[in-house]
């Protein structure tokens, strides 16, 4: 009778710590499994805090710090009103060791600028500076030289500029673009945006172009806009009659309103002339009809 209890007993204390030992466990999976959703939460929330501080704040027609120093590809210590003058600039804050965005940003500008007939050097400068303190005319230098090959006119390559600096200038000219970005602690990296800005010849903000894909059109429009008349002709005038530049979307659009009008004119015209030959035509049949001379 007493082995039958004690083997009662130790049977109850086995099933007493199995359960005990199933509850902690359950309890670890369970702390283990909200530490997980705290630490997702955490995250989702990081990056959407991130995500609300990056972007562009168009600054149109405000003028840019020219008297910032930075460095060029070579090393040699540069103004940015070096860059600027009696031609446009195209103006891009990227960083060298961007491993995807920038390098968009970038190859996109050289894709949009091979159809045309506009150089860099000639009718305007390409500057990049990036907002990357650590960032060295080394590794300029290497961006200059993919891009320009991208670009595949080597003959240009003094018309592009990629620039570094220390942190005051280079916040100091994101701030009078417009340009809000952030390191990313999670990665080591900046978020930003993506997009360039097309400045006058006298530093003054004219075009911002949003995105990594640059429409040739909007390209040229914005370089003969900022140019004030010195590059482009008749045609590109024509152009920036039938579009305008949307802000909001940073491009330009047809302007559709006055398309139609001019639509509507070139109808209005043809039709006159159409009548008028027709009425001449039954004027000249009446005559002969008659025993007239037409």
């Amino acid at each position: 009778m007493s082995r039958r209890r004690a083997a009662l007993a130790a049977g109850l204390a086995i099933a007493v710590i199995a359960a005990a030992s199933s509850s902690a466990e359950a309890q670890f999976m369970t702390g283990k499994r909200i530490e997980k959703e705290r630490a997702a939460d955490v995250a989702a929330s990081s990056s959407r805090e991130l995500v609300e501080r990056i972007g562009f704040d168009q600054r149109l027609g405000e003028p840019l710090p020219l008297e910032l120093e930075f460095r060029d590809e070579s090393g040699r210590t540069v103004r940015l009103g070096d860059y600027f003058g009696a031609k446009p600039v195209v103006l891009g804050l990227v960083y060298y060791r961007c491993p995807v965005l920038c390098g968009l940003v970038e190859r996109g500008l050289g894709s949009g600028l091979k159809p045309l007939d506009l150089e860099p050097g000639r009718d305007f400068e390409v500057v990049f500076v990036s907002i990357d303190p650590t960032d060295t005319p080394e590794l300029a230098a290497e961006r200059k030289a993919e891009t320009v090959a991208g670009y595949g006119r080597p003959a240009t390559a003094a018309g592009w500029h990629f620039l570094s600096g220390a942190e005051p200038e280079i916040r100091a000219l994101a701030d009078a673009v417009g340009f809000r970005y952030a390191p990313d602690p999670a990665t080591g990296q900046f978020a930003h945006a993506a997009g360039l800005t097309v400045v006058t010849g006298e530093g003054v903000l004219s075009r911002y172009l949003f995105g990594v894909d640059y429409a040739p059109r909007d390209l040229k429009l914005a370089l003969v806009e900022s140019s004030d008349g010195r590059i482009g002709g008749p045609a590109e005038q024509l152009l920036l009659v039938c579009f305008r530049y949307d802000a909001a979307m940073g491009k330009y659009t047809a302007a559709t309103y006055l398309i139609l009008r001019l639509a509507a004119t070139v109808t209005l015209a043809a039709l006159v002339v159409f009548l008028a030959f027709a009425l001449r035509r039954e004027r000249r049949e009446r005559r002969l009809a008659a025993g007239g001379l037409a």
